[in-house]
Parts: C-alpha cells; sequence; structure tokens
C-alpha cells in the first residue's frame, strides 16, 4: 500500500490541549505523572483523573507510547510517548522515532483519525531541534505512506521557531501548507 501523504499533515503554532483532533501525543517521562513543558500542559488542561489513569500504566520505556483517555481535554485520547533523554544521536535518534512510531501505531489500533504531536524530546531532554525535526517528519511520512490511519497529523510547535523547522522540511518534502 503507498498512500498519499502530502494533504494529511498540518502544522500550527500553539497549545497542542486547544488543537481540533481526536488525539494528542504528550512527551512523556517514564513514570507518566506528568512533568514539564507539554507533558505538565497537558496534564493541567485534562485535569487530576489523567495522572491516576496514565500512572497506572506506567512504567512505559523510551521509545514506546501508552494510551488513556483524555478527561477535561475537548479530545477523545491522550496519547503518552517517550522520547530519550537525549546522550547522544546514534543511540537516541532509533528510540524518538520509535516513540513517534509507536504513538501512531496506537491510534491505528483505537482508529484514530486525526492526532497531534508536539516536538517530543526536545525541551528538557535537549535532543538536538533540527535532528528531532527530521526523525518526525520522516517517521511519521514513512508510516503515512503505509496506513490509513490516522487520516491526518498535525505536528504542534509550540515555538515558532520550531515551526519554521517543520515548515521548511515539510516544503521540501512536497507537503502544501496553508
Amino acid at each position: 500500500m503507498n498512500q498519499s501523504f502530502e494533504n494529511r499533515i498540518d502544522l500550527v503554532v500553539g497549545d497542542i490541549t486547544q488543537q481540533n483532533v481526536h488525539a494528542v501525543v504528550t512527551a512523556a517521562n517514564s513514570q507518566l505523572i506528568g512533568g514539564g513543558g507539554v507533558d505538565g500542559a497537558v496534564h493541567r488542561a485534562a485535569g487530576p483523573e489523567l495522572v491516576q489513569a496514565s500512572k497506572a500504566l506506567a512504567p512505559c520505556p523510551p521509545g514506546d507510547a501508552k494510551i488513556t483517555t483524555a478527561f477535561e481535554l475537548p479530545m477523545d485520547y491522550v496519547i503518552h510517548a517517550v522520547g530519550p533523554i537525549f546522550k547522544d544521536l546514534d543511540s537516541d535518534s532509533p528510540t524518538l522515532a520509535s516513540a513517534y512510531r509507536s504513538s501512531l501505531q496506537i491510534a491505528r489500533e483505537h482508529r484514530i483519525a486525526s492526532v497531534a504531536f508536539p516536538c517530543i524530546s526536545t525541551g528538557v531532554y535537549h535532543f538536538p531541534k533540527q535532528e528531532a525535526c527530521e526523525i518526525a517528519i520522516m517517521t511519521v511520512v514513512h508510516w503515512l505512506k503505509e496506513n490509513d490511519l490516522p487520516e491526518r497529523v498535525v505536528f504542534c510547535c509550540f515555538e515558532s521557531s520550531d515551526a519554521e523547522l517543520y515548515r521548511k522540511r515539510l516544503e521540501e518534502i512536497g507537503v502544501r501548507l496553508s
């Protein structure tokens, strides 16, 4: 199966907790207890039930993901993806790609039509942003070429500088952004 991916990817700058999607991915820690950055924002917006639900699924190793309902968030699900704490590109790149693939696999298994991804591991885990952008985009593109679900993937960047990295790379591979 060779699916078209060009019209199935969007890029936004903003708050991932406010996206019009069926599931948001959060950049989780292995204990799935919330934290800083995007994970803290998702947990705060979802309410205290999310901590209890996600904690019950812990631990989650780097490169893997788990799913919970979204509780008070305006979407149906939260996918908790654990990226690597950056040490070096050779060992951590496959783990980061696996976090994206695991999230997409969960989305397919739960028949989730649309999902929004943050920039996994680029905050307090210090993965270099340019390389993380490349891994995220190419992992998602490969997945979309081979799978019908999710139908739509949104890269949701909190910072404009991150969005510019994504915009440039997406345009290079033929994705037309609005």
